[in-house]
């Protein structure tokens, strides 16, 4: 790992509603990150029920910011993790990036407009069930039997960006 990648000013931001079952995803990983590994130091995890413009300023201080969230309408199976720029997830078939009012691409649209210049990493899981007929914090069975696959890839994310995740168990980088 070079210094520069280790560098890296890191936000990820764990976006979505804890109550409406799958939308909870984000705030799922941010969970088992937590349990399971020590975080380095130049990486700041949010747990965020939404998005807003006051975390646009996060964009001009670190120099990557990664979105976990839940993606509706990708056209891919529930449990499906994807992966790609805010710009690129938000046009991929018509997918909304958020399911919330503000979406990803348009804080980062706004970040160009004021010359930011962080680079957008999203990972996405298409969910089944963002609607409950009652308020509960349970991921539908696809989505919580893929969501190690989602923390996996967050976790591959961070290695391949100089700042693995440590196992808590092992003392260990952890990296699939």
């Amino acid at each position: 790992m070079s210094e520069e990648q280790a560098s890296k000013r890191i936000a990820v931001f764990c976006v979505g509603n804890r109550l409406h079952m799958d939308d909870g995803v984000g705030p799922a990983v941010y969970d088992e990150v937590l349990e399971r590994f020590e975080v380095p130091e130049n990486v700041q995890l949010f747990d965020l029920g939404v998005l807003t413009m006051d975390m646009i300023g996060y964009i001009d201080s670190c120099d990557v910011v990664i979105t976990v969230d839940a993606i509706e309408y990708s056209g891919e199976e529930p449990g499906t993790v994807l992966r790609g720029t805010p710009q690129e997830l938000a046009h991929a078939q018509g997918a909304a990036i958020s399911l919330h009012d503000l979406r990803l691409v348009d804080l980062f649209d706004a970040a160009i407009l004021l010359d930011y210049d962080a680079e957008g990493i999203c990972l996405g899981m298409q969910v089944e069930n963002t609607e409950p007929e009652l308020l509960t914090e349970e991921l539908s069975p696809r989505v919580r039997a893929a969501l190690p696959l989602l923390v996996d890839t967050l976790a591959a994310e961070l290695a391949r960006l100089g700042s693995p995740l440590i196992d808590k168990q092992t003392g260990e980088p952890y990296v699939r």
